[in-house]
């Protein structure tokens, strides 16, 4: 298959490729400086000791913050207004997100920009096309072809990880031959772990190559306190929402159907969450209540037939409801029963022979499920070991459990409403490919610049940020924090008094059950419930009337961490000018009073790692 060719494009695919991002003042002309911040050390310190041991050479690295003008306090990095000539290799590695192909964009824009010799080299296919060295320039009627349309067709893509030793070494070795100055790694969690642990082995080896790591995930989960989004994310949530209010329109003209509707996002339910902020549908199901209230199969099915009967009883038999799909694996006992099969398999047991070595309670599970379900409950794990989540039909399961629980309830007389009806939807695929929205188009582009900016610099194990996002682009902040940082080390107990430590590792971020977000959904779910107040939000737009909107769970979170630490270093310097040598003694007392207490409030806070756990 050819990449990066030109394509037959639709007037508005045409339109949009017209169409020129927005860049923040930080990155405008061709003076700008990237400068060293604090240093950093990750959320917990538990964790610290665990990720220097396995990254010791890209470890507590300062932040890069990326400025027009020079600041008289951080020391800079690079500063040079004609940039000399470097070589950038881009490889899409995870699942295609829409804005992918504006990252692109954003990095050929800026190596034109700083110096036109510099090349851009695009490796076809993924990461299998980094590991065999099969490579395409991408120039100027690339760019102009791809510039702000979805899919990952530029380059295409195939396997998601950069993780054994010969995928690392054949990374390595493509990286040396192609004399690259840089590497841009473009994807989520996974991805981004995978170009931490790159970069960690190309400073080991001395390979003058640096890896960069750009945040795009349609799934929303790689959050944390220097990414405050994920580029696609707002394009998938708004085309989803856009479908599934379409549907809220048609239940309530048809007034007889109940649409059960399971969206894509792994493990989490941010896309989920969003969609439901946007829609208003009747009823939500997120896996991160399910676990943590611990709800079983049989409460999940009970909580929805009591609302489909509260509403009957005001004589509405149509609604609609959203569940994640990363659902089934959160229901406990569905999700041990799946932990019993995968270590099943990885003994070799054959999927027709696994019903037979199941625990005697796995077993009455896995019998008491419908046919499909136990077909697909059988499906290979994943790479990371979960259950193949987009083939596993938790809509189609619960529509069933449903109706045959209100049919009992019409049998015993409990419930004496119209027949139960549902119909089945999974939103998996609909939204990735979408022309993506005027925010993810920026967004991507501006990360694009920045990552340009951090190889240019010649930095190592970082990831491109931008933060401030919920205002306009001119008050968005770019920069660039370690890939380190961002890292935690998974802990599970092994018996009385052992901790078994996992790999340190990005890991995804799950909704947050304290969230302003989703105490907006629980606000108004009751209302929702029985109100119908569905709200079609259309097609998102590129021009006129919405075309500036952004994801709610993004516009309601106060999320600009390093806003913020700006203004406690802003605070800190302001006690140094007024508590310094020749004030008073009351001031001196005040000052040394409320910091000890301040410190040890953070000391209880943020404990010091124990030797034990490490």
């Amino acid at each position: 298959m050819g990449f990066g060719g030109a394509m037959e494009m639709s007037p508005l695919q045409k339109q949009r490729s017209l169409y020129r991002p927005e860049l923040p003042p930080c990155l405008h002309g061709s003076h700008i400086h990237s400068e060293f911040g604090d240093a950093t050390t990750v959320a917990d310190p538990l964790d610290a000791q665990s990720i220097q041991r396995s990254f010791p050479h890209t470890f507590g690295q300062p932040l890069i913050h990326i400025s027009h003008s020079s600041s008289a306090t951080l020391p800079v990095v690079h500063d040079v207004k004609q940039k000399s000539p470097i070589r950038v290799g881009v490889v899409f590695c995870g699942r295609q997100s829409p804005g992918g192909h504006n990252v692109i964009c954003g990095i050929r824009d800026a190596m034109k920009l700083h110096n036109p010799e510099s090349t851009l080299i695009g490796f076809c296919g993924g990461t299998e096309g980094l590991f065999e060295n099969k490579t395409t320039e991408i120039t100027d009627d690339v760019v102009s072809v791809y510039c702000n349309q979805g899919g990952y067709d530029m380059l295409g893509r195939t396997k998601d990880q950069i993780r054994t030793n010969e995928q690392v070494k054949a990374a390595l070795d493509t990286c040396k031959t192609l004399e690259l100055n840089g590497l841009v790694i473009i994807g989520g969690v996974t991805s981004n772990t995978d170009a931490a642990q790159l970069a960690e082995t190309f400073a080991e080896e001395k390979c003058p190559t640096k890896v960069i790591g750009v945040p795009v995930t349609s799934y929303g989960d790689l959050r944390n306190q220097f990414v405050e989004a994920n580029v696609g994310f707002d394009t998938v949530c708004k085309v989803n929402s856009q479908l599934i209010s379409n549907l809220c329109t048609d239940a309530l003209s048809a007034e007889k159907y109940y649409y059960f509707i399971r969206l894509m996002g792994r493990k989490t339910s941010h896309v989920t969450l969003e969609c439901a902020l946007q829609s208003h549908p009747n009823m939500v199901v997120l896996s991160e209540e399910v676990a943590s209230s611990k709800l079983t199969l049989f409460d999940i099915t009970k909580r929805i037939c009591d609302a489909v009967q509260a509403r009957a009883e005001k004589d509405k038999y149509h609604g609609v409801i959203l569940l994640p799909e990363g659902l089934v694996e959160s229901i406990p006992e569905v999700y041990a029963l799946l932990q019993e099969i995968h270590v099943l398999m990885k003994k070799g047991v054959s999927a027709d022979g696994i019903s037979t070595q199941l625990s005697p309670w796995a077993s009455a599970l896995y019998q008491s499920l419908p046919p499909f379900i136990k077909k697909q409950l059988l499906l290979s794990p994943d790479s990371d070991e979960s259950a193949q989540l987009s083939q596993i039909e938790t809509e189609k399961l619960l529509a069933q459990l449903v109706e045959a629980e209100m049919d009992a309830r019409s049998k015993s007389g409990k419930y004496k409403g119209k027949k139960f009806n549902s119909i089945c939807h999974f939103f998996g695929y609909q939204a990735r490919g979408s022309l993506p929205s005027k925010f993810d188009c920026d967004y991507a582009y501006v990360l694009g610049h920045v990552s340009y900016h951090l190889v240019s610099a010649g930095v190592n194990g970082y990831m491109a940020t931008v933060t401030n996002l919920r205002n306009d682009v001119m008050k968005w902040r770019c920069g660039g924090a370690p890939l380190t940082a961002m890292m935690t080390v998974q802990r599970s107990l092994c018996g009385p008094g052992t901790c078994l430590l996992g790999k340190p590792s990005i890991h995804p971020v799950e909704v947050n059950l304290k969230s302003k977000a989703y105490e907006a959904l629980v606000h108004d779910a009751e209302k929702f419930l029985m109100n119908d107040l569905y709200s079609n939000p259309g097609p998102h737009q590129y021009k006129g009337p919405g075309s500036c909107s952004k994801a709610i769970s993004l516009t309601v979170e106060d999320q600009d961490y390093m806003g913020r630490v700006e203004e406690l270093q802003a605070y800190l310097e302001k006690v140094k000018k007024i508590a310094k040598p020749g004030c008073s003694e009351e001031v001196l007392k005040a000052a040394l009073s409320t910091m000890a207490s301040l410190v040890d409030i953070l000391s209880l806070m943020s404990p010091a790692p124990k030797a034990s756990l490490l």
